[in-house]
Protein backbone atom coordinates (compact mmCIF):
# COMPACT_ATOMS: atom_id res chain seq x y z
CA UNK A 1 0.00 0.00 0.00
CA UNK A 2 1.00 3.53 -0.72
CA UNK A 3 2.12 5.28 2.94
CA UNK A 4 0.84 8.84 1.98
CA UNK A 5 -1.35 10.47 -0.56
CA UNK A 6 -0.92 14.38 -1.18
CA UNK A 7 -4.12 16.00 -2.45
CA UNK A 8 -3.73 19.65 -4.10
CA UNK A 9 -6.75 21.44 -4.47
CA UNK A 10 -6.13 23.74 -7.85
CA UNK A 11 -8.28 26.73 -9.17
CA UNK A 12 -6.69 28.81 -12.00
CA UNK A 13 -2.87 28.51 -10.27
CA UNK A 14 -2.08 27.78 -14.22
CA UNK A 15 1.07 29.61 -14.03
CA UNK A 16 2.96 28.36 -11.02
CA UNK A 17 1.40 24.67 -10.80
CA UNK A 18 3.52 22.58 -13.02
CA UNK A 19 6.32 24.42 -10.63
CA UNK A 20 4.90 23.80 -7.43
CA UNK A 21 3.60 20.13 -8.37
CA UNK A 22 7.79 18.89 -8.79
CA UNK A 23 8.88 21.15 -6.20
CA UNK A 24 6.39 19.10 -3.83
CA UNK A 25 7.57 15.76 -5.65
CA UNK A 26 11.37 17.22 -5.11
CA UNK A 27 10.62 18.01 -1.19
CA UNK A 28 8.45 14.82 -0.42
CA UNK A 29 10.75 12.07 -1.74
CA UNK A 30 13.46 12.78 0.62
CA UNK A 31 11.48 11.58 3.47
CA UNK A 32 8.97 9.08 2.16
CA UNK A 33 9.76 7.14 -0.44
CA UNK A 34 5.97 5.45 -1.33
CA UNK A 35 3.78 8.49 -2.20
CA UNK A 36 1.46 9.77 -4.67
CA UNK A 37 0.21 13.23 -5.50
CA UNK A 38 -3.39 14.20 -6.57
CA UNK A 39 -4.36 17.39 -7.83
CA UNK A 40 -7.40 18.27 -8.33
CA UNK A 41 -8.67 20.87 -11.19
CA UNK A 42 -11.87 22.45 -9.75
CA UNK A 43 -13.33 23.97 -12.38
CA UNK A 44 -10.41 25.88 -13.37
CA UNK A 45 -10.59 28.38 -16.38
CA UNK A 46 -7.01 28.93 -17.56
CA UNK A 47 -4.17 26.47 -18.61
CA UNK A 48 -4.15 24.80 -14.91
CA UNK A 49 -5.76 21.47 -16.86
CA UNK A 50 -2.78 21.29 -19.18
CA UNK A 51 -0.14 21.97 -16.71
CA UNK A 52 -0.77 19.83 -14.27
CA UNK A 53 -1.01 17.05 -17.75
CA UNK A 54 2.33 18.34 -18.11
CA UNK A 55 3.67 17.37 -14.63
CA UNK A 56 1.77 13.86 -14.85
CA UNK A 57 4.19 13.25 -18.20
CA UNK A 58 7.28 14.18 -15.90
CA UNK A 59 6.39 11.69 -13.01
CA UNK A 60 3.84 8.74 -13.11
CA UNK A 61 3.72 9.82 -8.81
CA UNK A 62 1.29 12.41 -10.23
CA UNK A 63 -2.73 12.33 -10.54
CA UNK A 64 -5.33 13.97 -11.29
CA UNK A 65 -9.30 14.59 -11.18
CA UNK A 66 -11.01 17.55 -13.28
CA UNK A 67 -14.25 18.89 -13.50
CA UNK A 68 -16.20 22.10 -14.42
CA UNK A 69 -17.68 23.83 -12.64
CA UNK A 70 -15.91 25.42 -10.03
CA UNK A 71 -17.15 23.68 -7.11
CA UNK A 72 -14.88 25.01 -3.82
CA UNK A 73 -12.09 24.37 -2.33
CA UNK A 74 -14.03 21.77 -0.03
CA UNK A 75 -15.37 20.20 -2.27
CA UNK A 76 -11.97 19.49 -4.40
CA UNK A 77 -9.96 18.51 -1.14
CA UNK A 78 -12.65 16.05 -0.56
CA UNK A 79 -13.02 14.49 -4.15
CA UNK A 80 -9.43 13.80 -3.59
CA UNK A 81 -9.39 12.65 -0.46
CA UNK A 82 -11.93 10.00 -1.31
CA UNK A 83 -9.93 8.91 -3.95
CA UNK A 84 -6.85 7.87 -1.74
CA UNK A 85 -5.97 4.74 -1.30
CA UNK A 86 -2.78 4.79 1.13
CA UNK A 87 -1.92 4.75 4.90
CA UNK A 88 -1.95 8.48 4.95
CA UNK A 89 -3.74 11.35 3.24
CA UNK A 90 -2.73 14.66 3.93
CA UNK A 91 -3.82 18.25 1.53
CA UNK A 92 -1.72 20.92 0.83
CA UNK A 93 -2.61 24.36 -0.75
CA UNK A 94 -0.93 24.74 -4.33
CA UNK A 95 0.41 27.60 -3.68
CA UNK A 96 2.63 26.01 -1.33
CA UNK A 97 2.33 29.20 1.07
CA UNK A 98 2.89 26.41 3.19
CA UNK A 99 6.09 24.06 2.38
CA UNK A 100 5.49 20.22 1.65
CA UNK A 101 8.37 19.32 3.79
CA UNK A 102 6.41 19.92 6.86
CA UNK A 103 4.39 16.90 6.21
CA UNK A 104 7.98 14.78 7.69
CA UNK A 105 7.38 15.85 10.58
CA UNK A 106 3.55 15.54 10.53
CA UNK A 107 3.90 11.97 9.70
CA UNK A 108 6.58 11.46 12.65
CA UNK A 109 3.26 12.70 15.17
CA UNK A 110 0.80 10.70 13.55
CA UNK A 111 2.51 7.56 13.14
CA UNK A 112 3.33 8.28 17.19
CA UNK A 113 7.32 8.00 16.96
CA UNK A 114 9.13 7.82 20.60
CA UNK A 115 10.28 11.50 19.77
CA UNK A 116 7.25 13.47 19.52
CA UNK A 117 6.48 12.52 22.70
CA UNK A 118 3.37 10.46 21.99
CA UNK A 119 3.88 6.67 20.89
CA UNK A 120 0.16 6.67 20.59
CA UNK A 121 0.12 8.58 17.42
CA UNK A 122 -2.68 10.94 15.78
CA UNK A 123 -5.80 10.19 13.73
CA UNK A 124 -5.14 14.02 11.91
CA UNK A 125 -2.48 16.30 12.33
CA UNK A 126 -3.05 19.58 11.36
CA UNK A 127 -0.83 23.01 10.86
CA UNK A 128 -1.60 25.77 13.25
CA UNK A 129 -0.04 29.59 12.67
CA UNK A 130 -0.91 30.19 15.91
CA UNK A 131 1.34 27.38 17.32
CA UNK A 132 4.36 29.05 19.30
CA UNK A 133 7.02 27.79 17.06
CA UNK A 134 5.09 28.62 13.41
CA UNK A 135 7.17 30.82 11.44
CA UNK A 136 4.84 33.17 10.05
CA UNK A 137 5.31 36.13 7.61
CA UNK A 138 2.09 38.03 6.91
CA UNK A 139 -0.04 40.81 7.12
CA UNK A 140 -1.37 42.13 10.50
CA UNK A 141 -4.91 42.16 8.92
CA UNK A 142 -4.63 38.71 8.26
CA UNK A 143 -3.43 37.76 12.15
CA UNK A 144 -6.24 39.98 13.44
CA UNK A 145 -9.13 38.05 11.58
CA UNK A 146 -7.61 35.01 12.29
CA UNK A 147 -7.38 35.47 15.72
CA UNK A 148 -11.15 36.55 15.52
CA UNK A 149 -12.08 33.67 13.83
CA UNK A 150 -10.36 31.51 16.42
CA UNK A 151 -12.22 33.35 19.27
CA UNK A 152 -15.52 32.90 17.33
CA UNK A 153 -15.11 28.95 16.48
CA UNK A 154 -14.31 28.64 20.11
CA UNK A 155 -17.16 30.34 21.17
CA UNK A 156 -19.37 28.28 18.85
CA UNK A 157 -17.85 24.79 19.02
CA UNK A 158 -15.73 24.32 22.02
CA UNK A 159 -12.68 23.32 20.05
CA UNK A 160 -9.06 23.57 22.30
CA UNK A 161 -8.11 23.78 18.37
CA UNK A 162 -6.29 27.15 17.90
CA UNK A 163 -5.89 27.23 14.16
CA UNK A 164 -8.35 25.18 11.94
CA UNK A 165 -8.17 26.71 8.93
CA UNK A 166 -4.43 26.50 7.85
CA UNK A 167 -4.09 25.08 4.34
CA UNK A 168 -1.95 21.60 5.56
CA UNK A 169 -3.27 18.60 7.68
CA UNK A 170 -2.58 15.19 7.43
CA UNK A 171 -5.02 12.30 8.26
CA UNK A 172 -4.95 8.27 8.67
CA UNK A 173 -6.73 7.31 5.41
CA UNK A 174 -9.13 4.86 7.71
CA UNK A 175 -10.18 7.94 9.98
CA UNK A 176 -11.15 10.48 7.57
CA UNK A 177 -12.90 8.96 4.66
CA UNK A 178 -15.78 8.08 7.06
CA UNK A 179 -16.07 11.40 8.05
CA UNK A 180 -15.43 13.01 4.35
CA UNK A 181 -18.89 11.03 3.50
CA UNK A 182 -20.97 13.05 6.10
CA UNK A 183 -19.82 16.67 4.92
CA UNK A 184 -21.85 18.92 3.42
CA UNK A 185 -19.89 22.03 3.28
CA UNK A 186 -17.77 22.63 -0.18
CA UNK A 187 -16.00 26.12 0.30
CA UNK A 188 -14.35 27.46 3.13
CA UNK A 189 -15.61 25.98 5.76
CA UNK A 190 -15.19 22.72 5.17
CA UNK A 191 -12.14 22.70 7.72
CA UNK A 192 -14.28 23.56 10.72
CA UNK A 193 -16.88 20.80 9.58
CA UNK A 194 -14.24 18.18 9.09
CA UNK A 195 -12.54 18.68 12.55
CA UNK A 196 -15.87 19.45 14.88
CA UNK A 197 -17.43 15.70 13.32
CA UNK A 198 -14.07 14.49 13.79
CA UNK A 199 -13.91 16.08 17.45
CA UNK A 200 -17.36 14.66 17.98
CA UNK A 201 -16.20 11.14 17.47
CA UNK A 202 -13.28 11.10 19.65
CA UNK A 203 -10.16 11.28 17.15
CA UNK A 204 -7.25 12.17 18.29
CA UNK A 205 -5.97 15.74 17.19
CA UNK A 206 -2.63 17.35 16.94
CA UNK A 207 -1.61 20.66 15.99
CA UNK A 208 2.32 21.53 14.63
CA UNK A 209 4.18 24.31 13.95
CA UNK A 210 4.45 25.79 10.16
CA UNK A 211 6.51 27.83 7.98
CA UNK A 212 4.04 30.67 5.99
CA UNK A 213 5.34 33.23 3.47
CA UNK A 214 2.24 35.05 2.56
CA UNK A 215 1.93 35.27 -1.25
CA UNK A 216 -0.33 37.66 -2.95
CA UNK A 217 -2.25 37.19 -6.14
CA UNK A 218 -2.16 39.63 -9.21
CA UNK A 219 -3.93 41.89 -7.70
CA UNK A 220 -1.53 42.14 -4.96
CA UNK A 221 -4.75 41.31 -2.63
CA UNK A 222 -5.45 38.74 -0.05
CA UNK A 223 -7.04 36.01 -1.12
CA UNK A 224 -9.70 36.49 1.98
CA UNK A 225 -12.15 38.70 0.77
CA UNK A 226 -15.46 40.33 2.35
CA UNK A 227 -17.44 37.61 0.93
CA UNK A 228 -15.69 34.67 2.11
CA UNK A 229 -15.51 36.22 5.61
CA UNK A 230 -19.36 35.92 5.68
CA UNK A 231 -19.74 32.91 3.75
CA UNK A 232 -17.83 31.18 6.65
CA UNK A 233 -19.53 32.65 9.43
CA UNK A 234 -22.72 31.39 8.03
CA UNK A 235 -21.54 27.92 6.76
CA UNK A 236 -19.86 27.82 10.85
CA UNK A 237 -23.72 28.16 12.32
CA UNK A 238 -24.73 25.74 9.93
CA UNK A 239 -22.38 23.34 10.59
CA UNK A 240 -22.77 23.96 14.40
CA UNK A 241 -26.57 22.74 13.66
CA UNK A 242 -25.49 20.28 11.36
CA UNK A 243 -22.92 18.34 13.62
CA UNK A 244 -24.78 18.90 16.78
CA UNK A 245 -28.00 16.68 14.79
CA UNK A 246 -24.92 14.11 13.90
CA UNK A 247 -25.53 10.38 15.39
CA UNK A 248 -21.43 9.22 15.34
Amino acid sequence: MTKLTIVMPCYNEGERIYRNIIETITQVEKFCKSFRIIVVNDGSDDESDQEILRAMQQDKRVGRITYKPNRGKGYAVKRGMLAAKSEYVAFLDADLELPPHLLEDFLKVAEGEEKTGDSKGFDIVIGSKMHPDSQVEYPALRKIMSLGYYWFLKILFGLKLKDTQTGIKLFKTDSIQPILKLMKTGRFSFDIEMLAIASKMGLRIKEMPVVVNFSRNKDNKSKISISSIYEMVRDSFRIKLYVSKLKV
